[in-house]
This record gives C-alpha cells, structure tokens and sequence, in this order.
C-alpha cells in the first residue's frame, strides 16, 4: 500500500483480504516475466502486467504494476505514472493509452540516444524524464 496515499479504498481491502500464496504467486509469475532476458522488455513489460491484472488494484491502470515490475527488474522495467507523460510530452511526444506504451516510448528513447546515454536502463532514463520536468 505504500505508493497511494490511503489504504482504506475497497480494492486495498481486497487485496490485503487474499491469501498470502496467491499475491505471492502473482508477483513471482510477474517478476520472472520482467526479467526475462528472451523477451524484449515490453514484452516483458506486457507479461508482467498480466500476470498482476487479476489482483485487485491492478485491474485497470499501470502505476501500481510498474513499481512492483521496476523493484523486480529495473534494469528492464520503468516506473510509470501519471507524471510519466510529462516529459515525453515535453519533446512532443504523446503516449498512447496501449498497454506498455512507456517501456516502448523508452525503448525508442535509448536507441536513438548517443552512446552514453544508450546504455542506460530504462529506470535511468525514466529517472531524467521525470527530472526534466520537475
């Protein structure tokens, strides 16, 4: 319950209510398709996601899945949020609404940047987005 800021909304109550095995399940399922070396990082992104949908607080939206993703593999993952358009957009880029549209913008990002910088992780160059626009 860390990333939001109550944890008294129906969904938390629901997801504090599951079984300890099943949440665990779910995030083992979501951290190994994360870090998946032989799936591109969407891709692993996409997976991840999946395999957290079907708890609660995870059903719709990206924000909570990406910070479990990144705490499991940021060397693959970025966080996202709402802030995570911000600086995209700054460069005139505008996110779609698909699933794992940020990893992939990333992606795009660190592939056309200059050597330095193309060896970042996805979390580094979240993490100067973010800065950018602060």
């Amino acid at each position: 319950m860390w990333k939001r800021l109550r944890a008294d909304t129906p969904w938390a109550a629901e997801l504090m209510a599951l079984a300890d095995t099943d949440v665990r399940r779910a995030t083992a399922a979501a951290a190994t398709a994360a870090r998946d070396t032989t799936h591109s990082r969407c891709a692993g992104a996409q997976a991840g996601r999946t395999a957290l949908a079907h708890l609660p607080g995870f059903r719709t939206g990206d924000a909570l899945a990406s910070a479990i993703l990144t705490a499991a593999a940021s060397d693959r993952t970025a966080i996202y949020d709402r802030r995570a358009h911000s600086g995209p957009r700054t460069l005139g880029i505008t996110l779609s609404h698909a699933p794992s549209r940020y990893i992939e913008t990333i992606d795009q990002f660190l592939a056309a940047a200059p050597a330095p910088i193309r060896t970042w992780t996805p979390r580094n160059m979240d993490t100067a987005l973010y800065w950018m626009t602060a």
